[in-house]
């Protein structure tokens, strides 16, 4: 299945994709469960099967594509889990996973503009794949980790490469308003398929600029879920975005930064392609 979350005609809502529309389950399921995260909370994601044969009430050309998690506890992001990547940086490889935390608020949905703040020209792409936590939990032993994933999407963690680097700690270079395209939908396990099998590549304007099989991940999934929910309770609905590969715009021959007027995507197998227009902060 897959579950978009989304606005139309100023309502927020949430659905299952059929076809080329949108059944709204906000509508059909009530309490906790008239938000997608809300769903995936109470444990019973497979009741939404019983609406796959209902009519679209909307088509997917007719809405505004939120993030498909608007309000997750947290983000963790992963730093330099690609091999590629972390030889471009000419970092040391990382013994444990790098983690960084994104804000919800940074995040945009599928087709919404990416921004490109006033404070910098440098705006980078990094395409990765997100898993969605489903059953919450601590001290998840990767032997069970695939158990609490409720789906899978493309994530792009924009990076305002100047402010990334202006201490060790970079957070606030991945936490400018409208740089964390976040969709276009979710994956659940059974459609995705096994993630070792999927590949990631982003484009820029059409142009390839990163391409690598998930299984090329330093750190797997299960290791990311036992790791994460070592030092934190992880939450249904929670975001763990994998970390990119190797290619992103600040390590090329001049430097490639995204401006205005510019398409970027990032494709997932048997995920989607999550596509955002450019544009420079009103």
């Amino acid at each position: 299945m897959k579950f978009v979350s989304y606005r139309f005609e100023g309502r927020d809502a949430y659905g299952l994709v059929v076809g080329d529309g949108v059944v709204d389950l906000s509508r059909r399921l009530d309490g906790p469960k008239a938000t997608l995260k809300g769903l995936i909370a109470s444990g019973e994601i497979d009741q939404a099967q019983a609406f796959l044969a209902e009519t679209p009430d909307h088509k997917l050309a007719d809405i505004e594509f939120r993030p498909v998690i608007p309000n997750p506890d947290k983000i963790l992001a992963i730093g330099l889990n690609y091999a590629t990547h972390i030889k471009e940086t000419g970092r040391d490889t990382p013994k444990q996973p790098m983690i960084f935390m994104r804000y919800p608020n940074a995040c945009v949905g599928h087709l919404q503009p990416m921004i490109r703040p006033k404070a910098s020209e440098r705006l980078d792409f990094e395409g990765e794949l997100a898993l969605i936590v489903g059953a919450g939990g601590r001290h998840i032993p990767k032997a069970w980790a695939y158990e609490h994933v409720a789906g899978y999407a493309c994530f792009n963690d924009g990076s305002v490469r100047d402010w990334q680097n202006h201490t060790s700690q970079f957070g606030p270079g991945k936490n400018f308003m409208g740089t964390g395209p976040f969709g276009p939908w979710m994956v659940t396990p059974d459609e995705a398929g096994d993630p070792n099998d999927m590949e990631l590549i982003t484009r820029l304007n059409g142009q390839v600029m990163q391409q690598a099989p998930v299984s090329d991940l330093m750190f797997d999934i299960p290791t990311l879920i036992e790791y994460c929910s070592t030092f934190t309770h992880l939450e249904p609905g929670d975001v763990i975005s994998t970390g990119t590969t190797g290619g992103v715009g600040a390590r090329r021959t001049p430097p490639l930064w995204m401006k205005p007027g510019d398409t970027i995507e990032v494709e997932i197998t048997h995920v989607g392609i999550l596509r955002n227009p450019i544009v420079d902060e009103a």
